[in-house]
């Protein structure tokens, strides 16, 4: 059989990470469809932060991975319409595969420069859609969406959404009778075998695993630290998206207690992730919104329990003895079960660690992903 090909765009791919969860998703996408998916991946030859190249890479020519796909690593100068209109020629695509909405070169070229295509075009929102999301720069946002919707850019492409939200998001912001198919992200293909920690009441180790940005909530999840009793660490993964928000943060840390250690660990590679989170006993990560939360799905693999919003898909994480998923203007709620995490014994800690391993075990459903994915790029 005829592999599909795909054209990619997005901003940001492997070996970057920096970006986080677009990346990851694109990531666990091709690897779980390689066998059937031909992926050629349209994207820049920098981090997500970055301004130095990628080390040992060509840009602006086809670099094809050890894995199957094929990578545009398009350098700062190669970033124009007349490359992307060369690319989109180049041959018949079976699909036409767009990351993201607000990205001008990434998001907004790629449906403008094929108006009125008979190709197959799909475009994942990426949880650029939802409410947290909206709340910041939304009359830009608004005006852009304006412009596309009427220069007829999104006419006749198809919307991918990872959750029930995320379909109602589209719908309001791009249209009532947008075409949106519901298929969620994929995780990480390979699962290990599930770690051993050792928890000792009045400790807590916490871990976030997320750009440093407004949206990610790092300032109200550090705040929600203040007077808890115990040793409590909490470690910060994940690039600095924003240096003044940043600032407020580390406000924030030094107004805490001796016994409350807040740590900014930096970016890290994807492949060092699990191995990180066996030192762990929580992802704290109390976002304004996700569409999926690769690092909660990571985390939950791992056998690490989770305290986030309930605006992520991961709900239901209490009723299954996995974490909590609370609400933001709620707390107290956080507060609760800070506390209940630093008085957990090993014994509790262990029950909570299984069970996060099994809720993330029964709601993975790889396999009804893939399916999804292959039919909406045009495989039966």
């Amino acid at each position: 059989m005829n592999k599909l090909q795909v054209l990619v765009f997005l901003d940001w791919y492997a070996p970057g990470f920096k970006a986080g969860g677009p990346v990851r998703s694109m990531v666990n996408l091709v690897d779980h469809l390689r066998d059937q998916v031909s992926f050629n991946i349209v994207t820049t030859n920098t981090d997500y932060t970055e301004t130095a190249p990628y080390p040992g890479i060509v840009p602006d020519t086809w670099t094809a991975l050890p894995g199957g796909e094929r990578v545009w690593y398009a350098s700062r100068k190669g970033i124009n319409r007349g490359t992307w209109k060369r690319l989109l020629n180049e041959q018949e695509w079976d699909a036409i595969y767009i990351n993201g909405v607000w990205s001008p070169w990434f998001s907004a070229m790629p449906p403008w420069l094929t108006r009125g295509s008979a190709t197959r075009r799909i475009v994942a929102v990426r949880g650029m859609l939802a409410s947290g999301m909206m709340k910041h720069g939304t009359l830009k946002k608004r005006l852009f969406l304006a412009a596309m919707k009427f220069f007829g850019c999104y006419r006749g492409v198809a919307f991918q959404a990872t959750n029930a939200e995320e379909v109602r998001d589209v719908k309001r912001w791009i249209s009532p009778t947008a075409v949106v198919h519901l298929v969620p992200n994929l995780g990480r293909r390979a699962r290990g075998a599930l770690p051993v920690r050792t928890k000792h009441p009045g400790e807590l180790k916490l871990v976030s695993l997320a750009r440093i940005a407004v949206e990610k909530n790092t300032l109200f999840a550090i705040e929600c630290l203040n007077g808890l009793a115990g040793a409590i660490t909490f470690d910060l993964y994940g690039p600095v998206y924003d240096e003044a928000f940043w600032r407020k943060c580390q406000e924030a840390i030094a107004a805490l207690p001796p016994n409350v250690k807040v740590v900014y660990k930096g970016a890290v590679p994807p492949e060092e992730v699990p191995a990180l989170l066996t030192g762990y006993h929580a992802l704290f990560m109390p976002s304004q919104g996700e569409n999926f939360g690769h690092a909660m799905a990571e985390a939950l693999a791992s056998g690490l329990p989770l305290l986030i919003s309930d605006r992520t898909p991961w709900r239901g994480l209490e009723q299954a003895g996995a974490g909590w998923d609370l609400a933001l203007d709620d707390r107290p709620a956080f507060t609760g079960a800070l506390n209940k995490l630093v008085a957990m014994d090993d014994a509790g800690f262990a029950r909570m660690s299984i069970a996060a391993r099994d809720f993330g075990a029964k709601h993975d459903g790889s396999t009804a992903v893939v399916d999804g994915m292959l039919r909406l790029f045009g495989l039966g």
